[in-house]
């Protein structure tokens, strides 16, 4: 069988660093295929040679037997190749056919576009209003606006990256049946995940890549994730170690905490209690857009709450802003890494100022002590293993694993007395994951107190104590996470907010 797309030494390299290093390998028709690769590996800088957003410096493609060199996105759009992207690329107060008729060279009347939306979407069971405003989706519906304006393209090779992210395990299902679905049909995927169980469950072949170079292929489902993982990193994994100890007093304490939504598409937090004690990891669940971003916004002093409504050793800081709250040793770690977490244009010696400069001393008769600075940024980068050229690159130049290492390796090495981190292995790969939850684990147990929110429910019962969820803004009672069942963690993240009364 003729590839669709074969790629020969394909090679990429900017100031300090190879991404892409004599990089060679072939997707067939209809083939789900792999791409795997630590943070930094070149994954991203292949894809977007692939997709015209990157010019190769050295090697050559084939699509359909052709030569294939994509100046733009549009032309490779016209080729055949279609891609969704990690980050979704749409307009909240836009409905769902303008944002698609956003993304098309010639986009039909506004009636047949509604029209071809609605059968498409039936047809790849992911039915989607064409008039519905996408501020009021889900992130799973978000991503099949996505999806669906790329099939309207009938793409031949469709790129996904980091897909499974922002699903619940339902959703993961459904995307899972669209998928085998496409394949079948003819059309190729090439498939970006970090989740390696999921590779084995949805992929014909896969493409090892370390460092920027093909290290090695494999048939998944007919190796382990644990083999998958240690080509990735060239060597074995440890998994994160847990001691067992008796959490001490009561560090963070929230009462009653109500907050109005402060956007159209926000979601208002609703009577939000809970206590995470010294020692402790509490682990909030919960699909996206259910008041994550806002109970992280209330708990670093971005949004101001009712002085009482928190705490800290039992000294109100509701009306506190940041700053303050990072002096007395409350610290965040949000889930959007640039742009929030960190300032895209600047240094990462400038970002390790922006949260550090308090808690690391890093200033002195208000002037910025650079010297420090760049020692707390290069001890970030050594510790957390960032791959970086050095302290004074740009943090949008960073992998967003490896920019996701960074920020949360930042927060942890000022010694917080509190910790709260919004998704804090998203994008990261299975080493870099492993390393992050470690590092949560530890900090717990030097007598912190980690709050943890994340749509991952795998990672949530291997390093919580205590699980709840995170429900249309508000929260389910807390449980001992030892023992929770799927069937009840799935009644809980459905607004059951009192199982733990009904079934303790």
């Amino acid at each position: 069988m003729t590839a669709l797309l074969e790629i020969s030494g394909l090679s990429k390299a900017y100031p300090g660093v190879v991404a892409n290093d004599d990089v060679s390998f072939a997707i067939q028709p209809g083939e789900v295929h792999a791409l795997l690769g630590e943070n930094g590996a070149g994954k991203s800088t292949l894809v977007k040679m692939i997709y015209g957003l990157v010019k190769p410096d050295h090697g050559t493609m084939r699509l359909k037997g052709a030569p294939y060199a994509p100046a733009e996105p549009r032309a490779a759009r016209a080729a055949g190749v279609a891609m969704v992207f990690q980050h979704f690329s749409l307009f909240d107060a836009l409905s769902v056919a303008e944002n698609i008729a956003l993304g098309m060279e010639a986009p039909p009347k506004p009636r047949d576009l509604a029209a071809r939306i609605r059968d498409v979407s039936q047809a790849y069971g992911l039915p989607l209003d064409p008039f519905r405003l996408v501020g009021d989706l889900s992130a799973g519906e978000r991503q099949r606006v996505e999806i669906i304006r790329c099939l309207l393209q009938d793409p031949k090779l469709l790129i996904m990256d980091e897909p499974t992210s922002v699903l619940t395990p339902q959703e993961v299902e459904i995307l899972f049946h669209t998928l085998r679905k496409l394949a079948a049909e003819g059309t190729a995927i090439l498939y970006i995940s970090h989740k390696l169980e999921e590779i084995r469950t949805l992929c014909d072949a896969a493409t090892i890549l370390r460092l920027g170079r093909k290290v090695g292929a494999c048939t998944p489902r007919d190796v382990t994730a644990a083999h998958m993982a240690e080509l990735m990193v060239g060597k074995s994994l440890a998994q994160p170690a847990r001691d067992t100890h008796a959490p001490g007093a009561v560090l963070l304490a929230v009462t009653g905490l109500n907050l109005r939504a402060t956007t159209p598409f926000g979601t208002s937090l609703q009577d939000i209690s809970f206590s995470v004690r010294a020692g402790e990891i509490l682990g909030i669940g919960g699909v996206a857009g259910n008041g994550q971003d806002e109970l992280l916004a209330a708990l670093s002093g971005e949004i101001s709450a009712v002085p009482d409504a928190i705490t800290l050793n039992g000294a109100p800081i509701g009306a506190l802003g940041p700053n303050a709250r990072r002096e007395k040793g409350v610290l965040c770690a949000p889930e959007e890494r640039l742009g929030h977490a960190a300032a895209p244009e600047m240094t990462l010696t400038e970002n390790a100022v922006l949260t550090g400069r308090i808690r690391r001393g890093l200033d002195r008769g208000g002037f910025v002590d650079w010297t420090r600075a760049r020692g707390f940024a290069q001890d970030i980068i050594t510790h957390f293993d960032v791959r970086t050229p050095g302290t004074e690159v740009a943090a949008r130049a960073l992998s967003g694993g490896n920019l996701q290492k960074f920020v949360i390796g930042r927060e942890i090495l000022q010694d917080p007395t509190v910790l709260v981190v919004n998704q804090p292995t998203w994008g990261v790969d299975a080493s870099a994951a492993a390393a992050i939850r470690q590092a949560l684990l530890d900090l717990a147990q030097g007598g912190a107190a980690v709050i943890v929110i994340s749509q991952d429910l795998d990672e949530l019962l291997e390093i919580s104590d205590r699980f709840c969820a995170l429900n249309t803004g508000r929260l389910s009672v807390a449980r001992d996470a030892r023992g929770l069942s799927m069937e009840e963690i799935g009644l809980m993240l459905g607004g059951a907010h009192d199982m733990a009364e009904v079934v303790a």
